[in-house]
């Protein structure tokens, strides 16, 4: 039998977009099962983070985001639009989110069908590959495909059952506190917390030494 992980990650993480491929590739180069378990960002969870965050704290993030994807050889643009609606200037995040909450049920509800991994994926490439208005026309659409799945089916789920999906993006962050971790992406492995997109190699290494095997 292979190896199970969840990885806990969000759509407007740009750290979570830079490890998902790369993730997806262990799943299908190693026996391993990796369980996709959205969450909503630190944006909808505590709206004034940015606010109490260091005044060089979203500059050198986009600074080390920009340099880690050259670095990595993937792609990266900035999202047009933001999966969250936020004020740069003031970093103050709008009332209204027409994107992340309908993104992560979504997510969510791919999830549920074992192909979350495959969804976020694609979805991601999407938003952080440069794709503009990656939310209208058939983009969604495709990257649903792309990961074996029925987009419209995946939207009307998130819709007709946003409070159930909303119950279950809840559980997925409290298992991840529950963890040892707060932030995304996170792969836990047996109880264990790898945080940030750094951790991957060092989550490979443990679950080698757990036995994962490499795919006939």
């Amino acid at each position: 039998m292979g190896l199970v992980a969840d990885l806990f990650w969000s759509f407007r993480s740009p750290y979570s977009y830079l490890a998902t491929r790369r993730y997806r590739a262990l799943t299908e180069t190693y026996d391993l099962e990796i369980a996709l378990r959205p969450v909503y960002p630190l944006a909808i969870r505590q709206p004034d983070f940015f606010e109490r965050s260091h005044p060089n704290w979203l500059r050198y993030t986009v600074t080390d985001v920009m340099r880690l994807a050259a670095y990595l050889g993937i792609p990266f643009a900035p999202p047009r639009p933001d999966p969250i609606v936020q004020d740069i200037a003031t970093r103050r995040i709008a009332a209204d989110q027409p994107h992340i909450f309908r993104l992560t049920r979504i997510g969510q509800a791919a999830a549920r069908r074992g192909k979350g991994l495959a969804f976020a994926d694609e979805a991601s490439r999407l938003i952080w590959g440069g794709t503009p208005g990656w939310n209208e026309g058939d983009h969604l659409t495709g990257a649903a495909e792309r990961a074996g799945l029925n987009f419209a089916e995946l939207e009307t789920e998130a819709e007709r059952d946003a409070d159930a999906l909303d119950t279950e993006i809840a559980t997925n962050q409290a298992a991840l506190e529950a963890a040892g971790h707060w932030g995304v992406p996170t792969l836990v492995f047996e109880g264990e917390p790898f945080f940030g997109q750094d951790r991957i190699e060092l989550a490979l290494w443990r679950m080698k030494q757990r036995g994962l095997a490499a795919r006939p």
